[in-house]
């Protein structure tokens, strides 16, 4: 006998809530609907329409999926619960100060189950810079505005100089810096999208 989630209004939306925290994990591990599908042994095309809510999930498509993620199948199930919604106070968004760097950051919006994007607040003290060989997602999104000071940043050996109120939007495919070449800190936001495959 086929398990179903039923068609209630209520379970309409835990069905969606789903269907994007299914896209979620999925992008998140920089997989293709291709590569999940070979690794959870559920089809390309029933992957699809899970991620866009058309179907509803066997216990046993869930349970492949769970294991193809490293969850329990609780786990996955009460992320999905959790309304699509976040409020979070500033005295209550995380924050950390690299002192040897001069980097301090503020998870505006930090990862949410469902979203694909964070917004964080930098400062970059004078002088300061911060490279990283590799993204830590491949061809991760960037849309960066400068609210004060000067940066400096040099993009698979390219350098863009920004000033305050310049943007600059892009995807990291290699080496990045960060510098802040100026006598005052810079500030930007830094907003950051996992790539839809």
């Amino acid at each position: 006998m086929r398990e179903e989630f039923s068609n209630s209004s209520d379970d309409g939306r835990f069905e969606r809530q789903l269907a994007e925290r299914l896209a979620a994990l999925r992008l998140a591990a920089g997989w293709s609907l291709d590569e999940l599908a070979t690794r959870s042994g559920v089809s390309r095309a029933t992957l699809s329409r899970l991620e866009r809510a058309e179907t509803s999930p066997t216990a046993t498509l869930l349970s492949r999926l769970a294991r193809a993620h490293g969850l329990p199948l609780s786990r996955l199930l009460a992320d999905a619960e959790a309304l699509p919604v976040r409020l979070l106070r500033a005295a209550d968004q995380p924050r950390w100060h690299d002192q040897q760097s001069g980097f301090e950051r503020r998870m505006c919006c930090p990862p949410l189950a469902g979203f694909a994007t964070e917004v964080i607040e930098a400062v970059l003290a004078p002088g300061a810079e911060l490279a990283y060989d590799e993204p830590t997602v491949a061809r991760l999104e960037h849309h960066l505005c400068l609210l004060e000071g000067t940066v400096s940043l040099t993009l698979q050996g390219q350098l863009f100089a920004l000033m305050a109120g310049d943007s600059i939007s892009f995807r990291v495919l290699g080496r990045s810096v960060f510098a802040n070449p100026g006598s005052q800190p810079a500030r930007y936001l830094l907003a950051m999208t996992v790539p839809s495959l």
